[in-house]
């Protein structure tokens, strides 16, 4: 039950930003693990139901989305007694630093994984030679 209510609330801290999707079905947020390395920002994604060719992830304005699309064949069987299992697409968003090299964003997916390795930048360090006088 409370995991139900946080799931909820996240539900609506996401409305609250602006990003809840307008499409029509459910729309999931998909669970997400963040890690951090000397390197880069890893974000691991679980989609199940989601192939390769229906996953597309966008960089617009800073923000990094993420949008999974679940096939027909996955979706619930209207004729089943009971399920638990539900269905549905997926959508989150993210909203990136300054120490992201954009240009270097990579993206893999395998079996309903997503994985999205964000590279830091490198400081650029000069040294600049202090003369006398």
């Amino acid at each position: 039950m409370a995991e139900t209510k946080d799931i909820q609330k996240k539900r609506e801290t996401q409305m609250q930003r602006g990003v809840e999707p307008t499409q029509q079905g459910r729309v999931f947020l998909p669970p997400t693990d963040i890690r951090e390395t000397n390197e880069s920002i890893v974000l691991t994604a679980d989609m199940p139901g989601v192939k390769v060719d229906c996953v597309n992830v966008t960089l617009e304005n800073d923000v990094l989305t993420v949008r999974g699309t679940v096939a027909e064949e996955h979706r619930s069987d209207p004729g089943a007694a009971y399920a638990e299992y539900e269905v549905g697409n997926y959508q989150r968003s993210f909203a990136l630093s300054d120490e992201i090299d954009r240009d270097k964003i990579d993206a893999r997916m395998n079996n309903g994984v997503l994985t999205l390795t964000l590279p830091k930048t490198r400081p650029s360090q000069k040294r600049i030679e202090v003369k006398a006088g």
